[in-house]
């Protein structure tokens, strides 16, 4: 950097937007700091100021592609909270689909890549802009269940939620594959529009809680005959 001039935000707002960019499309190894430079027409010297290193780089751009996903699709799908909580649960589904098939959505692409090469570079980062989430959809589980559930029923349907969304990841990286011409292989693609797979999900999901919740119920005004 010339004179000791430091960079402006501009450059700043670049190289973030490059990372996001490079660490998505080819994962935190085989992302380099100079292709992300280049792409950001900014110098190495400038990544290091704003970012010290790669690893810092990499955890930032996952940040800021979250927050930008937030802000387009807030994580309860602008369902009202007095709303009942099968629509708010509706919103929740909705919100992640939605950010998974942005192709604007880096987060995901990069989650993607470390699943595939782990780095542990996004555990820290990850676990405190996810946690009011989960802690939102968890809340929102023990009121469909009831408030006789155990937290081990309530992260159990928690968790089939979440996968049954995250598959999406796998169905989008395959289309985008198919896209490049690459050949795809596993069971044939299938390709619905976002609005029908949340349908699909939250019907999917609401008969399954039913029937825990009943069956909650039913044994919590069981006799206990285990009484000698």
């Amino acid at each position: 950097m010339k004179s000791g001039k430091k960079p402006d935000r501009d450059t700043q707002a670049r190289l973030l937007k490059s990372a996001c960019e490079v660490f998505a499309e080819k994962g935190y190894r085989e992302a380099t700091l100079a292709e992300i430079c280049e792409r950001a027409n900014a110098n190495i010297a400038a990544a290091n100021y704003y970012f010290r290193d790669k690893a810092t780089l990499y955890a930032e751009a996952w940040r800021r592609s979250f927050q930008r996903s937030l802000e387009i699709y807030p994580a309860d799908g602008n369902v009202p909270p007095e709303a009942p909580p099968e629509e708010r649960l509706r919103g929740r589904i909705q919100s992640i689909l939605q950010r998974i098939a942005d192709p604007q959505s880096y987060e995901f692409d990069i989650l993607y890549k470390e699943l595939v090469n782990q780095t542990g570079l996004l555990a820290d980062v990850m676990q405190e802009s996810i946690e009011p989430i989960r802690r939102g959809l968890f809340v929102l589980m023990r009121e469909l269940l009831g408030e006789k559930a155990s937290d081990l029923q309530v992260q159990l349907c928690q968790m089939s939620i979440r996968a049954q969304c995250f598959d999406l990841i796998i169905r989008e990286q395959r289309r985008k594959k198919a896209s490049e011409g690459k050949k795809i292989t596993g069971p044939p693609f299938i390709d619905v529009d976002v609005t029908v797979l949340a349908d699909h999900i939250l019907r999917f999901s609401l008969a399954g809680i039913r029937e825990m919740r009943r069956e909650i119920e039913n044994k919590a005004v069981a006799p206990d005959n285990t009484a000698i």
